[in-house]
């Protein structure tokens, strides 16, 4: 008798998830390829990828189909999207680079965490401040895309009306702010990661 060898387990769940890995650089392409609607283009895959999120979770959970598979993927597409999205923002000047170096290094010590915790089998769940960053970043990201587009038409859907400067500078400045106060909780929230899981980083002896 011959034991079965360990294939990748393809659910409905895990298929979200590669998805979602799938659209993230979608969301970049879109966000710097200049044509018209471009943002309009980008906000849509971001929104559709962000939904995978919403789903494949909720599906995991209430049908019990966690996997490792999906314990490895959800994260790295979850940060694929943001980074996206943040890293396309940076790039064409609406985003500080202070902003995506805090981001990421929250990201990165949370990981380490993470993989510290599981040599115990221990599973590092996202917290309340976690959650409150990831729909902070979502609706931060999402209002950008909308105040990008509507910006564009400044020089084309309403290039006739010659409508103040204020109208299409003051969402992006509010754009701005948000993103920036998605960054102060994905900070937060990295702090109490660390605070919450620091035996791990703590030597023995």
């Amino acid at each position: 008798m011959t034991n079965a060898k360990p294939k990748l387990n393809l659910n409905t769940p895990n298929k979200l998830t590669i998805l979602r890995v799938i659209l993230s650089p979608l969301v970049l392409l879109f966000l710097l390829w200049d044509f018209p609607f471009h943002n309009l283009t980008a906000m849509a895959v971001f929104g559709a990828a962000a939904l995978t999120d919403l789903f494949d979770g909720r599906i995991a959970r209430s049908r019990g189909l966690i996997t490792n598979l999906g314990k490895f993927l959800d994260p790295i597409a979850d940060k694929m999207l943001t980074t996206a999205a943040f890293l396309g923002f940076l790039v064409i000047g609406r985003l500080d680079v202070w902003a995506v170096m805090l981001v990421l290094t929250r990201e990165f010590m949370v990981a380490t965490i993470r993989m510290l915790a599981a040599k115990d089998d221990v599973v590092v769940a996202a917290d309340f401040a976690g959650k409150a960053k990831t729909v902070a970043q979502f609706v931060s990201i999402l209002f950008m895309f909308t105040a990008l587009e509507f910006a564009s038409w400044q020089d084309t859907l309403l290039a006739g009306f010659a409508p103040p400067d204020a109208v299409f500078s003051v969402p992006l400045l509010i754009g701005h702010i948000l993103i920036w106060v998605s960054v102060v909780l994905t900070v937060i929230s990295g702090c109490q990661y660390v605070y919450s899981y620091r035996r791990y980083l703590m030597d023995e002896n």
